[in-house]
């Protein structure tokens, strides 16, 4: 039987691939092996695995990952490894995975809106460009870490609207010192400011003030980096993630902005990459 994940910074999508017609979906936490170390992995997926899922019974598993770059890959390898003891193991990137959910063969432009932020041109097997994200310190523009981030910030300087500001304090409570505690001194700040998307799209105090907010976290993200991207507006715009879809409209408006028709937005590719190899054509190395 062949496992096929999608791993995010927060969530990893998987997919048991029984039979053609049978497949069984379930969840554990986020991978990204930047944040999280083998041992780490290894005692997540035997605490939250689930029970009818049987490692001895896995021949291959197709595992795409948020920071799964080549001097990262062992990191999960040797995890899924030791869970999966008898399982022949591809790791690749989550932008190679996104890009054959949206596009399957065909070539385009694909990108990635969630905890994180990444973006590429595809010709159908792999990637051929890319623009490197530089991870949430030095970018992911238009992620769930880049809006929360610039609503925390607003919050603390004041900035926010009074309405937003009551809503927000009503909802989590936090002081400077508690949000500050949490951005630079404990584990995971990317979970903790992208935590903070979904109230931004259910506030109701101010939404001219929170649609601006991601609106400009999306131009952000077409001008640092779609927009670079030779003859970007050639491509449809396609994309996967949670933020992305979570704000569909929005980004829709941003791509049109931009001269690029939209094309797919879906929220997470797993069920696309389990249609991609649940063909025996596609059952090959990443």
């Amino acid at each position: 039987m062949i496992l096929v994940a999608d791993s995010g910074s927060t969530k990893t999508n998987w997919c048991l691939l029984r039979s053609d017609a049978d497949f069984r979906y379930f969840d554990t936490e986020g991978y990204n092996p930047y944040f999280v170390s083998s041992s780490y992995i290894t005692n997540s997926l035997a605490k939250h695995l689930p029970e009818d899922i049987i490692p001895e019974q896995i021949t291959k598993i197709y595992f795409y990952g948020a920071g799964c770059f080549d001097d990262k890959v062992g990191i999960i390898e040797d995890a899924l490894q030791q869970v999966f003891a008898k399982a022949a193991i591809d790791v690749g990137l989550d932008l190679l995975g996104s890009a054959r959910s949206v596009l399957g063969n065909k070539p385009g432009f694909a990108a990635i809106l969630g905890t994180g932020t990444n973006s590429c041109l595809y010709d159908g097997t792999k990637i051929t460009a890319n623009i490197d994200s530089l991870g949430y310190l030095l970018g992911d523009e238009g992620s769930g870490f880049y809006i929360g981030r610039k609503l925390l910030g607003d919050y603390i300087r004041q900035y926010m609207p009074a309405p937003v500001r009551k809503e927000f304090f009503e909802m989590y409570g936090l002081s400077r010192e508690e949000i500050m505690e949490r951005v630079y001194s404990e584990s995971l700040p990317n979970r903790f400011c992208a935590g903070f998307v979904q109230f931004i799209s259910e506030s109701v105090s101010d939404t001219a003030y929170t649609h601006q907010l991601v609106k400009n976290a999306f131009i952000d993200f077409f001008e640092r980096l779609v927009i670079k991207y030779e003859n970007y507006d050639q491509f449809s715009f396609n994309c996967t993630g949670s933020v992305g879809y979570i704000f569909k409209d929005l980004l829709s408006e941003t791509a049109t902005m931009y001269r690029m028709k939209v094309g797919s937005i879906i929220k997470t590719p797993i069920e696309g990459l389990a249609a991609y190899h649940s063909s025996g054509t596609h059952n090959k190395n990443i």
